[in-house]
Protein backbone atom coordinates (compact mmCIF):
# COMPACT_ATOMS: atom_id res chain seq x y z
CA UNK A 1 0.00 0.00 0.00
CA UNK A 2 2.62 2.28 1.01
CA UNK A 3 4.69 1.26 -2.02
CA UNK A 4 1.73 1.81 -4.41
CA UNK A 5 1.01 5.62 -2.91
CA UNK A 6 4.34 6.02 -3.30
CA UNK A 7 4.29 5.01 -7.41
CA UNK A 8 0.96 7.07 -7.36
CA UNK A 9 2.97 10.44 -6.44
CA UNK A 10 6.09 10.05 -8.47
CA UNK A 11 3.44 9.10 -11.52
CA UNK A 12 1.04 12.22 -10.95
CA UNK A 13 4.12 14.57 -9.95
CA UNK A 14 6.23 13.52 -13.43
CA UNK A 15 2.84 13.78 -15.89
CA UNK A 16 1.29 17.08 -14.30
CA UNK A 17 5.14 19.04 -14.41
CA UNK A 18 7.00 17.76 -17.43
CA UNK A 19 6.50 20.74 -19.39
CA UNK A 20 8.32 23.01 -16.72
CA UNK A 21 11.62 20.95 -17.56
CA UNK A 22 11.83 22.81 -21.06
CA UNK A 23 11.08 26.20 -18.77
CA UNK A 24 13.21 25.63 -15.98
CA UNK A 25 16.42 24.21 -18.65
CA UNK A 26 15.23 27.97 -20.23
CA UNK A 27 15.71 29.51 -17.17
CA UNK A 28 19.28 27.68 -16.37
CA UNK A 29 20.53 29.06 -19.74
CA UNK A 30 20.14 32.64 -18.77
CA UNK A 31 21.36 31.78 -14.92
CA UNK A 32 24.26 30.60 -16.39
CA UNK A 33 25.61 33.92 -16.89
CA UNK A 34 25.69 34.34 -13.37
CA UNK A 35 27.24 31.39 -11.71
CA UNK A 36 26.27 29.76 -8.73
CA UNK A 37 24.19 32.90 -7.47
CA UNK A 38 22.05 32.68 -10.96
CA UNK A 39 21.29 29.38 -10.46
CA UNK A 40 20.15 29.57 -6.41
CA UNK A 41 17.80 32.28 -7.89
CA UNK A 42 15.92 29.38 -10.20
CA UNK A 43 15.90 26.77 -7.65
CA UNK A 44 14.39 29.32 -4.93
CA UNK A 45 12.38 30.04 -7.43
CA UNK A 46 10.75 27.04 -8.45
CA UNK A 47 10.70 26.03 -5.14
CA UNK A 48 8.49 29.25 -3.68
CA UNK A 49 6.16 28.92 -6.77
CA UNK A 50 5.62 25.09 -6.23
CA UNK A 51 5.25 25.55 -2.65
CA UNK A 52 2.49 27.75 -3.18
CA UNK A 53 0.51 25.27 -5.55
CA UNK A 54 0.97 22.85 -2.84
CA UNK A 55 -0.45 25.27 -0.16
CA UNK A 56 -3.34 26.11 -2.37
CA UNK A 57 -3.78 22.34 -2.99
CA UNK A 58 -3.95 21.32 0.71
CA UNK A 59 -6.04 23.59 2.20
CA UNK A 60 -8.55 23.02 -1.11
CA UNK A 61 -8.78 19.52 0.13
CA UNK A 62 -9.26 20.63 3.87
CA UNK A 63 -12.19 22.31 2.59
CA UNK A 64 -11.48 25.83 2.14
CA UNK A 65 -10.11 27.15 -1.77
CA UNK A 66 -8.30 29.86 -1.60
CA UNK A 67 -9.16 30.79 -5.15
CA UNK A 68 -12.34 30.61 -7.05
CA UNK A 69 -12.12 28.05 -9.89
CA UNK A 70 -13.35 30.58 -12.57
CA UNK A 71 -10.47 32.38 -11.52
CA UNK A 72 -7.82 29.49 -12.08
CA UNK A 73 -7.09 30.43 -16.08
CA UNK A 74 -6.43 34.01 -15.75
CA UNK A 75 -2.95 32.45 -13.91
CA UNK A 76 -2.17 32.77 -17.49
CA UNK A 77 -1.77 36.56 -17.48
CA UNK A 78 1.63 36.04 -15.20
CA UNK A 79 3.48 34.38 -17.77
CA UNK A 80 2.10 36.09 -20.61
CA UNK A 81 2.80 39.43 -19.08
CA UNK A 82 6.36 38.51 -17.72
CA UNK A 83 6.93 36.82 -21.49
CA UNK A 84 5.85 40.39 -23.36
CA UNK A 85 8.50 41.92 -20.15
CA UNK A 86 11.14 39.43 -21.49
CA UNK A 87 11.00 39.89 -25.00
CA UNK A 88 10.85 44.09 -24.57
CA UNK A 89 14.30 43.62 -22.01
CA UNK A 90 15.86 41.33 -25.17
CA UNK A 91 15.15 43.70 -27.95
CA UNK A 92 15.80 46.51 -25.76
CA UNK A 93 19.59 44.99 -24.99
CA UNK A 94 19.92 43.73 -28.45
CA UNK A 95 19.10 47.56 -29.74
CA UNK A 96 21.20 49.02 -27.64
CA UNK A 97 24.20 46.92 -27.67
CA UNK A 98 24.75 46.74 -31.62
CA UNK A 99 28.23 46.91 -32.26
CA UNK A 100 29.51 45.19 -28.37
CA UNK A 101 30.61 42.07 -28.85
CA UNK A 102 29.70 39.64 -31.26
CA UNK A 103 26.75 40.04 -33.96
CA UNK A 104 23.76 38.08 -32.30
CA UNK A 105 24.99 37.82 -28.96
CA UNK A 106 22.68 38.76 -25.85
CA UNK A 107 24.48 41.62 -23.52
CA UNK A 108 25.21 40.36 -19.70
CA UNK A 109 21.87 40.55 -17.83
CA UNK A 110 21.12 39.40 -14.32
CA UNK A 111 19.34 36.71 -15.44
CA UNK A 112 15.86 35.30 -14.08
CA UNK A 113 14.80 36.65 -10.65
CA UNK A 114 13.23 34.44 -7.78
CA UNK A 115 10.19 36.27 -7.75
CA UNK A 116 10.01 35.67 -11.76
CA UNK A 117 10.46 31.82 -12.11
CA UNK A 118 7.95 31.19 -8.68
CA UNK A 119 5.39 33.42 -10.81
CA UNK A 120 5.52 31.47 -13.87
CA UNK A 121 5.97 28.19 -11.84
CA UNK A 122 2.62 29.02 -9.83
CA UNK A 123 1.08 30.27 -12.98
CA UNK A 124 2.33 26.92 -15.07
CA UNK A 125 0.82 24.48 -12.38
CA UNK A 126 -2.53 26.42 -11.98
CA UNK A 127 -4.03 23.53 -13.16
CA UNK A 128 -2.35 21.05 -11.36
CA UNK A 129 -4.44 22.68 -8.56
CA UNK A 130 -7.86 21.03 -9.89
CA UNK A 131 -5.74 17.86 -10.07
CA UNK A 132 -4.39 17.79 -6.84
CA UNK A 133 -6.80 18.90 -4.51
CA UNK A 134 -9.33 15.82 -4.68
CA UNK A 135 -5.87 13.26 -4.35
CA UNK A 136 -5.03 15.04 -1.53
CA UNK A 137 -8.49 14.91 0.01
CA UNK A 138 -8.86 11.33 -0.81
CA UNK A 139 -5.52 10.42 0.85
CA UNK A 140 -5.68 11.75 4.02
CA UNK A 141 -3.08 13.76 6.40
CA UNK A 142 -1.09 10.55 6.24
CA UNK A 143 -1.28 10.38 2.07
CA UNK A 144 -1.25 14.14 1.56
CA UNK A 145 2.73 13.76 3.89
CA UNK A 146 3.48 11.32 1.39
CA UNK A 147 2.42 13.13 -1.80
CA UNK A 148 3.83 16.71 -0.04
CA UNK A 149 7.03 15.32 0.53
CA UNK A 150 7.23 13.34 -3.00
CA UNK A 151 6.28 16.47 -4.47
CA UNK A 152 9.10 18.54 -2.54
CA UNK A 153 11.91 15.68 -4.01
CA UNK A 154 10.88 15.66 -7.80
CA UNK A 155 11.13 19.90 -7.38
CA UNK A 156 14.88 18.91 -7.26
CA UNK A 157 15.53 16.15 -9.50
CA UNK A 158 13.14 18.57 -12.04
CA UNK A 159 15.76 21.34 -11.39
CA UNK A 160 18.46 18.90 -11.83
CA UNK A 161 17.29 18.11 -15.06
CA UNK A 162 16.45 21.38 -16.38
CA UNK A 163 20.52 22.15 -15.12
CA UNK A 164 21.54 19.01 -16.76
CA UNK A 165 19.97 20.10 -20.14
CA UNK A 166 21.17 23.56 -19.78
CA UNK A 167 25.05 22.39 -19.29
CA UNK A 168 25.02 20.57 -22.38
CA UNK A 169 27.71 21.70 -24.42
CA UNK A 170 24.79 21.59 -27.41
CA UNK A 171 21.98 22.46 -25.54
CA UNK A 172 24.03 25.66 -23.68
CA UNK A 173 25.47 27.02 -27.02
CA UNK A 174 21.90 27.04 -28.19
CA UNK A 175 20.33 28.52 -24.84
CA UNK A 176 23.36 30.87 -24.81
CA UNK A 177 22.64 32.29 -28.82
CA UNK A 178 18.72 31.86 -28.56
CA UNK A 179 17.53 31.67 -25.21
CA UNK A 180 16.85 35.38 -24.79
CA UNK A 181 14.53 34.78 -27.70
CA UNK A 182 12.97 31.50 -27.06
CA UNK A 183 11.92 32.20 -23.47
CA UNK A 184 9.56 34.96 -24.54
CA UNK A 185 7.98 33.13 -27.05
CA UNK A 186 7.34 30.25 -24.03
CA UNK A 187 6.32 32.08 -21.52
CA UNK A 188 3.84 33.89 -23.72
CA UNK A 189 2.70 30.47 -25.35
CA UNK A 190 2.25 29.13 -22.09
CA UNK A 191 0.22 32.17 -20.65
CA UNK A 192 -2.27 32.25 -23.91
CA UNK A 193 -2.32 28.40 -23.10
CA UNK A 194 -3.31 28.28 -20.13
CA UNK A 195 -6.04 31.81 -20.98
CA UNK A 196 -7.44 29.66 -23.87
CA UNK A 197 -7.78 26.18 -22.42
CA UNK A 198 -9.31 27.47 -19.67
CA UNK A 199 -12.34 28.97 -20.90
CA UNK A 200 -11.10 32.56 -20.12
CA UNK A 201 -12.18 33.84 -23.25
CA UNK A 202 -15.24 32.02 -23.33
CA UNK A 203 -14.44 29.28 -24.84
CA UNK A 204 -11.89 26.09 -24.80
CA UNK A 205 -9.74 24.62 -26.96
CA UNK A 206 -11.04 21.73 -28.16
CA UNK A 207 -14.41 22.45 -27.39
CA UNK A 208 -15.91 22.82 -30.83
Amino acid sequence: MGLGLLGQAVGMFAVTNIDDILILALFFGQAARNGRAGVMRVVLGQYLGFVAILAASTVGALGVGLLPESAIPYLGLLPLLLGVRAGWKAWRERHNGEGDGDAGEPSRADGPGIMQVAAVTLANGGDNIGVYVPVFAVAGTGGMVVFVAVFLVGVAVWCMAGRFFATRPVIAKALSRWGHILLPVVLIGIGTLILIEGGAFGWAAGGA
